[in-house]
């Protein structure tokens, strides 16, 4: 079998295992990504989040958007997993609020035009 064949047996192996997942969980595992790379760009992972190397409030506004539309869209689906979801996205949406300098309007910050105002 040559190393081409194999490869092409591997991703035909990924695809009919990622077929098997329910669309709950590959929704649940997007969001998780999303609010962990959110996370990191607004350097909560740091001890003081304004020192942290990776704080970028610009890259954070777009995967806290890209959260909420994720979201939004998809909370019929998700069921008792909509709550906590739903709470970590508001969470980093005050934590992007605190964060900036010269916070956004009430319904003009990452993802509000998706969730409504966050306070």
């Amino acid at each position: 079998m040559t190393d081409a064949s194999h490869a092409g047996q591997n991703d035909d192996a990924e695809v009919r295992e990622l077929a098997e997942v329910p669309a709950v969980e590959v929704i649940s595992r997007a969001a998780v990504m999303l609010m962990s790379s959110a996370a990191e760009k607004l350097g909560l992972s740091a001890q003081d989040p304004s020192e942290s190397a990776h704080l970028d409030l610009d890259e954070a506004r777009r995967v806290i958007t890209a959260l909420a539309g994720l979201v939004t869209a998809s909370v019929e689906y998700l069921g008792p997993h909509a709550g906590p979801i739903r709470d970590g996205l508001q969470a980093l949406q005050r934590a992007f609020r605190e964060a900036s300098a010269h916070p956004d309007e009430p319904g003009k910050g990452p993802g509000e035009k998706y969730t409504g105002p966050v306070f």
